[in-house]
């Protein structure tokens, strides 16, 4: 998949999701179907490895991917990439100058949007100049001249153009006068509540797992890389990987957690492995920082500098403080004995 957020290296034709997508939920995938489904005669996604990733300094940009050489050589066919095209920064965070915590931060995004066949990601950086452009000028100048859309799909609600002013009917009319036909998908629900990226962020907030899982429509996840810790988990018998999120990764109810770990490297842990994850700031170790660590059950091996995928599929208990480190070891195996029950079961979402 070729991510970039430079309107000069867009692979083009395009049909286009258009959106900011964050979480890539049940709704953001209802969104993003169609343009998949305009493409579905392409070649099959040609998978990326570990040697295609390279780092940018750019805001929030800690991912980035090099087209493969098969789509290299596509450049020339007349199929449209299945595009999602979204916003950096989120227009929010741009507006209110305040830093936005994300569901799917890039490195987590690339990853759904890539297992949907998704074969293009364009971050178009939102910034005064983007602002300003009225909802005719964003269609001529970045929609038709700069990504050569054949199609897109929006949200019913989707808004764009300076002051928002433009809706997805506007999006549908002035398309139209350059031959673009407009998708306009309904609001989604699930049990007569409305998918969207805000409430998950409430029901993660509240501890509400199943809610949360139930919207997006597969486990909650986090992805970081193996880092020291200060091993206290050792010395009572429970050796705990210390998981590095991006800054920008929003995160849940402090709390103890039953989750599913792999690696997402080919070289690493491959097969889910299940294990207790604890969020939090450790008050019985008088703990001052906040820290994700987690403990695989039946499991034994170095995975540091590892980048882990963890998918969260139960919400154990809230973080508490104990009396003494063995009051401590005894609760943790009594999470594991959970943990282990619970994930026996049939999947949560």
């Amino acid at each position: 998949m070729w991510v970039t957020s430079s309107l000069t290296s867009v692979l083009t034709p395009t049909a286009v999701a258009l959106g900011n997508f964050d979480g890539v939920h049940r709704g953001h995938r209802q969104v993003i179907q169609p343009v998949l489904n305009s493409v579905a005669s392409a070649q099959p996604l040609t998978s990326f490895v570990k040697d295609d990733l390279f780092t940018t300094d750019e805001p929030n940009e800690s991912l980035l991917l090099r087209p493969s050489a098969a789509i290299a050589a596509e450049t020339n066919s007349e199929l449209p990439y299945p595009t999602v095209v979204t916003f950096n920064p989120h227009p929010q965070e741009f507006f209110s100058g305040q830093p936005r915590a994300l569901l799917t931060p890039l490195n987590e995004k690339v990853l759904q949007l890539q297992a949907m066949g998704v074969r293009q990601l364009v971050l178009l950086p939102f910034d005064r100049e983007l602002a300003d452009l009225c909802p005719q000028a964003f269609v001529e100048e970045i929609l038709v001249q700069r990504l050569q859309a054949q199609q897109i799909s929006v949200g019913v609600d989707f808004r764009f153009g300076r002051q928002r002013a433009g809706t997805a009917v506007d999006l549908q009319a002035i398309a139209a006068t350059y031959g673009i036909a407009v998708s306009t998908v309904p609001l989604c629900t699930c049990a007569d509540e409305r998918i969207s990226s805000s409430n998950i962020r409430t029901a993660l907030q509240a501890g509400d797992l199943q809610r949360a899982n139930r919207l997006l429509g597969r486990p909650y996840s986090l992805m970081g890389q193996v880092v020291w810790g200060q091993q206290l988990g050792r010395t009572i018998g429970f050796p705990t990987a210390n998981l590095q999120l991006p800054p920008e990764k929003f995160l849940p109810s402090h709390g103890v957690y039953a989750v599913q770990v792999q690696s997402s490297t080919l070289s690493g842990l491959q097969t889910p492995c299940s294990a207790v994850m604890n969020i939090g700031h450790r008050p019985t170790v008088n703990g001052i920082s906040r820290t994700v660590e987690i403990h695989l059950l039946d499991w034994d091996g170095d995975l540091y500098g590892q980048t882990l995928i963890v998918s969260l599929k139960h919400f154990l208990r809230p973080e508490q403080k104990f009396a003494s480190l063995e009051a401590l070891k005894t609760q943790i195996q009594a999470d594991c004995l959970s943990a282990r029950s619970l994930l026996a079961t049939a999947p949560s979402v």
